[in-house]
């Protein structure tokens, strides 16, 4: 809710469109009622269900797993920490890559 009130906060005057996966917490009760009382200025546009491929963090994810966890032993959670700050910062010296493989530039 927080970040939906943020939004409206910043955007006062705008429609503003989210799209949304069909996580439980989108149609959570709470969301409901903040769209019911203050949500004039939203629209939200869900995926089908079942449809990762639609997502792109839910690539994003895959590569994180692939990259962090799959076939690796971290010996305790701080070497896991530290894996993934890894993958966090090379993900941020390489914008364009990281928009090509998640299939979002040309």
């Amino acid at each position: 809710m927080n970040f939906l009130r943020m939004l409206k906060e910043r955007y006062p005057d705008r429609l503003m469109v989210l799209v949304l996966d069909n996580a439980r917490i989108h149609h959570a009760k709470m969301v409901k009622e903040f769209l019911r009382e203050e949500g004039q200025c939203f629209h939200f546009i869900y995926l089908p269900p079942y449809s990762p491929q639609l997502n792109p963090i839910e690539r994003l994810w895959k590569w994180l797993k692939d990259t962090v966890i799959a076939n690796v032993f971290h010996k305790d959670r701080n070497d896991i920490i530290q894996a993934i700050t890894r993958f966090v910062n090379y993900i941020h010296e390489r914008p364009e890559e990281v928009l090509q493989r998640l299939g979002c530039a040309g």
